[in-house]
């Protein structure tokens, strides 16, 4: 079995392991779902979607959607958790979504017998409603999973309807990171790429899978047409004068033009029923009045 670990909404590398084998994994319901931690955002999403959220007992840090969601306990950083936090609030089942850790703590609570369902993670229409069906069969929400997934699939064949029109694709750079100055981009195989193909756009970057820094001769030859970036603060973060500022950014057609645009991370990236809230929200924003209506 292999998981690889790709980056959303702020991790800052890509990481992947091989060969474990978790005894407690499973793919149906868990045996006791009373007390669940959720560890990564679409996953605590989808249970309140469900109306499932009074099994909660732990969420992770990059949970907190809805605003409900960041009152649960938080038991660290989805890629970053102790076992000693998971255990902490003693659960009867752990959801995660696909690449959740480290091996290590994976490895420590697969010994204290807590159930796993891993969720897989593939950044495409099809998987959201995936996501949604597996994580309502682990909590024996199917019937509530299957309307759902229903609506989020009627509502990605919408959004995704929406820019069939369009003739000229325009091509979007997404910007993971700016920190001192220095770009770091997506590439294919990421949450970033996945939306900006249902927005009907095109990855200006495909030359790697992953998250990497760019050189500038890397961001000129990409042309981008639009430059978009997490809404966010930190470190991280880069106001659009700092990014228009970048030599090699302001050389290409979206520095030109200053096209940036700005979506919430968790939106953006989540890939859970927000999904073609996202894909619509982005269409607009790269060909205003030429999506659909």
């Amino acid at each position: 079995m292999t998981f690889r670990l790709p980056i959303i909404a702020g991790v800052l590398g890509l990481l992947s392991w091989s060969g474990a084998t978790f005894a407690e994994e499973i793919t149906g319901r868990v045996a006791d779902a009373s007390r669940v931690v959720s560890i990564g955002d679409s996953i605590t999403e989808i249970v309140y979607a469900l109306g499932e959220e009074g099994r909660l007992v732990g969420r992770d840090s990059t949970s907190t959607y809805p605003d409900a969601a960041s009152k649960l306990p938080d038991v660290g950083y989805m890629r970053a958790l102790s076992p000693e936090g998971v255990l902490s609030i003693n659960p009867t089942a752990i959801i995660a979504v696909e690449g959740s850790g480290p091996k290590e703590t994976i490895e420590v609570l697969k010994k204290a017998s807590v159930p796993f369902v891993f969720v897989p993670e593939k950044y495409t229409a099809a998987s959201v409603a995936e996501k949604i069906r597996t994580v309502g069969k682990a909590l024996g929400a199917d019937a509530k999973a299957e309307k759902l997934a229903k609506q989020v699939e009627a509502d990605l064949a919408v959004a995704q309807a929406e820019t069939k029109e369009i003739t000229a694709r325009k091509r979007v750079l997404f910007i993971l990171s700016a920190k001192d100055g220095k770009i770091m981009g997506s590439g294919t195989k990421t949450a970033a790429n996945g939306i900006i193909e249902l927005a009907g756009a095109e990855n200006a970057i495909t030359e790697f899978e992953g998250y990497k820094p760019l050189t500038d001769e890397g961001i000129i030859t990409a042309k981008p047409d639009v430059i978009l970036v997490m809404d966010r603060g930190g470190d991280h973060a880069a106001a659009n004068a700092a990014l228009l500022a970048n030599r090699a950014i302001a050389a290409t057609p979206a520095g030109e033009a200053k096209n940036i645009v700005r979506m919430n991370g968790q939106l953006l990236l989540g890939f859970g029923p927000r999904a073609a809230k996202a894909a619509h929200d982005l269409a607009r924003a790269v060909y205003g009045n030429e999506v659909s209506p």
